[in-house]
């Protein structure tokens, strides 16, 4: 069932820039020691909330476009694939090939943690199967292994919504995934094998087994919505009362203890319990909001300029972390170093533009904002529509998206 234009909520779009925007904040929060209290600096390093934020928003979009027009067909499921390929894999497989490239030359050792042979290490990447294994998920482009939890996720998918066509009991599938997940850390945490499924911290916050439920809960709104007319009439704000439930969840991780050896409350058991029950039911909450009222902030994140930001955060998510800013960094430094050489040539004590953490990685922000743009009007929007026309896994039918939500959100 193909649902109506008005049905596309550009904000969705926006929302993605909101959660690429967020996770930069999380890892950059140390550039605001200095200025910001302890306790707002805490509180920054926890957005990574900005992951959960994709994947409930990807549980949604799925299930909204699929969930009552699947079939466990092969042409059916050809085309399917053939549609995550093309929104995903082209810039993903480009942007690690680089940071490969880029070890070649460097020798960072960020890039493979000691693993002996970076061949195989690349081929474990462009196969997702990396995220597998807790030694291995920070390699290549460190974010990345959010990729192989949302693979796992658009593999399940039809079978997902298969039992819950068939059963109804849709509530028991989570349940049954996390204890699958379970299993397998019972059985291969006494093997050493690079941490596959080591240990329970690493299956509840970077596998899809351990964090299906922020998908549940995206999938769930969309059973709830996919029948209602999205004409953002609804006057009760939830928008606002899923946004304001979002940030109580940061807060709540902010406040718990670190555990030994890991960087945010996050990785306490509570702080899991939070991040991935918790705040996704707040973020659907937000979506429901979003879906159905007309805000101030809808309007902001419905902005055009933002929905770009938003078409090309997928970019910016990939490339804010990693060899691209490495590069930026190694430059700011090296024109810091460059212009009070030349201060020290003319005998003034000035101001370098370079010389604060916090304004080079706004810098960054921006700089790398840019890229991204660039790269999704220049590589990623053509190749997404190539793969979609051609003869890749099933024979391309001549076919014109009908509505936008069609075109750019799933």
């Amino acid at each position: 069932m193909q649902k109506p234009l008005q049905n596309y909520i550009p904000a969705l779009t926006g929302v993605r820039a909101l959660a690429a925007f967020l996770v930069f904040i999380s890892h950059y929060a140390y550039a605001f020691d200095e200025n910001f209290p302890r306790a707002v600096q805490r509180f920054l390093t926890e957005f990574h909330i900005g992951v959960t934020i994709f994947f409930v928003l990807s549980g949604f979009l799925i299930a909204f476009r699929y969930f009552d027009s699947f079939k466990l067909t092969g042409d059916w499921f050809r085309q399917y694939l053939k549609n995550r390929v093309a929104r995903i894999y082209p810039m993903y497989f480009l942007l690690t090939l680089g940071a490969f490239v880029s070890y070649y030359f460097t020798h960072d050792q960020k890039v493979t943690n000691g693993f002996a042979n970076p061949i195989g290490l690349f081929l474990m990447h462009i196969t997702f199967v990396r995220g597998f294994f807790d030694q291995l998920k920070f390699t290549g482009i460190a974010q990345g292994w959010s990729l192989t939890v949302e693979e796992c996720f658009y593999f399940s998918a039809p079978f997902i919504f298969y039992f819950a066509q068939k059963y109804r009991k849709f509530y028991i599938q989570p349940v049954v995934i996390t204890l699958a997940g379970v299993t397998l850390v019972l059985v291969f945490s006494h093997v050493n094998w690079y941490g596959f499924f080591g240990n329970f911290t690493f299956l509840m916050l970077y596998t899809f087994l351990g964090r299906c439920f922020e998908f549940f809960a995206g999938i769930q709104l969309a059973l709830i919505v996919r029948k209602q007319k999205l004409d953002g009439q609804n006057k009760t704000k939830f928008t606002y009362l899923g946004f304001g439930l979002i940030f109580v969840c940061v807060w709540i991780m902010s406040v718990l203890p670190i555990p030994k050896g890991e960087v945010a409350g996050l990785h306490h058991p509570f702080g899991i319990f939070t991040n991935n029950y918790l705040l996704a039911a707040s973020i659907a909450l937000f979506f429901y909001g979003l879906l159905t009222e007309t805000t101030m902030l809808k309007k902001i994140l419905s902005n055009p300029f933002v929905e770009l930001l938003g078409k090309s955060s997928y970019i910016f998510y990939l490339i804010h972390l990693g060899y691209m800013y490495d590069f930026l960094h190694y430059y700011f430094n090296k024109w810091n170093d460059d212009i009070f050489a030349l201060y020290d040539k003319w005998g003034v004590d000035w101001v370098s533009p370079f010389q604060y953490d916090n304004l080079n990685v706004l810098y960054a922000f921006i700089i790398l904002n840019g890229v991204s743009i660039l790269l999704f009007k220049l590589i990623e929007e053509p190749l997404n529509h190539y793969i979609r026309k051609s003869n890749f896994l099933i024979k391309s039918k001549v076919h014109t998206p009908q509505n936008k939500s069609e075109a750019i959100n799933a």
